[in-house]
């Protein structure tokens, strides 16, 4: 509708999923205003997009622009990129949940935040521990619209290469088609799956706080 179009803040833009999400949403008309907060620059020149360079791990030193109709949290590290636990923690613990504070302390009430299947706060797995324990300290900040998103392992061309994520990509592409019924939730899923779901559920309503990689895919081809 004419006069109101949404602005919104992406977290991660220059990710393999963040890209994707920026993309998506410098195309969509119902957005005038995609503000990114990174260490480096997306490269990407539009005339709806406002990058703000500078240090994720103080991100409440961004606090007097971090102002938007909606949040997406594209960050996440891996073990080979991030070996040092602490600082891992730091990353896909201690980031969200700022961004979600802040979210809380600027009135903003639609947050989004990728996590992955199998998070869990009581885990004896450090990756599925963290991850849960960061959805528990975002959904405790009580922002009205909070969306948890937990994929599988994500499929899409990344710059850097993972082995090990690259060989199992490939067994999942084999995979994918015997997993059924209750399975169907480990089935691999495209980045650009997550990111189209992100923006649906950003401009619906929907009933639940966190939905699994299989809800994501479905969710990625509503209208």
């Amino acid at each position: 509708m004419e006069g109101s179009k949404k602005s919104a803040i992406i977290l991660g833009a220059t990710g393999l999923t963040g890209g994707l999400l920026l993309n998506e949403l410098l195309e969509d008309h119902r957005y005038d205003t995609i503000k990114i907060f990174s260490r480096s620059t997306s490269q990407v020149r539009h005339p709806k997009l406002k990058e703000f360079l500078g240090d994720l791990l103080s991100l409440s030193n961004f606090k007097s622009d971090f102002k938007a109709d909606e949040v997406y949290c594209c960050i996440g590290t891996t073990k080979s990129k991030t070996p040092d636990k602490e600082r891992y923690r730091s990353i896909d613990y201690g980031i969200p949940v700022a961004a979600a504070q802040l979210c809380k302390e600027n009135d903003i009430t639609i947050f989004l935040v990728i996590s992955a299947l199998g998070a869990d706060a009581e885990s004896g797995i450090f990756y599925n521990k963290i991850k849960g324990e960061m959805e528990k300290a975002v959904l405790k900040q009580g922002i009205a619209h909070t969306y948890i998103l937990q994929p599988s392992i994500i499929g899409g061309q990344r710059e850097e290469r993972r082995l090990g994520e690259w060989i199992a990509k490939k067994l999942f592409i084999v995979f994918n088609i015997l997993l059924q019924g209750p399975l169907k939730k480990y089935r691999s899923i495209q980045a650009l799956s997550i990111a189209k779901a992100m923006i649906w559920l950003a401009n619906n309503s929907y009933s639940k706080n966190r939905i699994i990689s299989d809800e994501i895919e479905n969710m990625a081809h509503y209208d």
